[in-house]
């Protein structure tokens, strides 16, 4: 029933996309993006982005519901910088918000205004549904082992069809050490002597429903779980 309901959105918002030729979410400005974010200890929240190279003409960012109504403004001043080889830096312009209380399903925008006073409006598609944090790991939270574990695994995620695992050397300030592909099944070959006997490190895995859909941009609906820590002996 949800499987139907999901292709029945899509293909009204197929229908009500803005040009069915390109896609929305790039414009001359850059690319926009929506992701409804399940994440541990707090609500079900929006995380609305902007990626441009063109950051140096940016004045504002405005992300507009359906209806055409302010839903936040991005900061200017709070990205990330993406180093591109051969190509210029973009910056990303992120926010994170709760989901309003009276939000709906479908086209949010992005109005973008530049220095020069040049407007361009982008496009994402949002279903707003949660995705499932992911469960199950092995090695389990905690446990302790005897040797080095040749792979990581877990539960597959009701409605996932990307995984991505980050692990951490918590011996070594926390550092992250390894972020792993876009993978595509719920399990992770671990790269020879990237973990060591008597090492500590933590593992989470972020779940993502698409990767790069022409409606619902990068992924919709994502997904990150709590921590799980393991020892491996001496």
């Amino acid at each position: 029933m949800v499987a139907a309901l999901l292709l029945l959105s899509l293909h009204s918002a197929r229908a009500a996309a803005p040009d069915n030729n390109a896609d929305p979410h790039y414009g001359p400005a850059g690319f926009f993006d929506i992701h409804v974010c399940n994440w541990p200890g707090r609500p079900l929240f929006l995380m609305p982005l902007f990626s441009t190279p063109r950051y140096a003409e940016i004045q504002s960012v405005e992300v507009l519901t359906p209806d055409g109504e302010l839903l936040t403004g991005l900061d200017p001043a709070r990205f990330r910088t993406i180093k591109r080889d051969k190509q210029p830096d973009k910056r990303v312009f992120i926010q994170q918000l709760d989901v309003p209380v009276d939000a709906a399903d479908g086209w949010y925008s992005a109005r973008t205004t530049l220095s020069n006073g040049d407007v361009f409006i982008t496009r994402d598609y949002v279903i707003l549904q949660s995705l499932p944090q992911a469960g199950g790991q092995v090695p389990a939270h905690e446990e302790q082992l005897a040797e080095i574990p040749a792979k990581l695994v877990w539960e597959p995620v009701p409605g996932a069809n990307f995984y991505q695992v980050f692990i951490r050397d918590l011996w070594n300030e926390d550092q992250l050490i390894h972020t792993s592909k876009l993978l595509t099944r719920p399990e992770l070959e671990l790269p020879p002597g990237l973990l060591h006997k008597g090492g500590m490190y933590s593992w989470v895995i972020h779940a993502r429903d698409t990767n790069g859909h022409i409606l619902l941009g990068d992924f919709n609906h994502g997904s990150m779980n709590t921590p799980a820590t393991f020892l491996i002996d001496e």
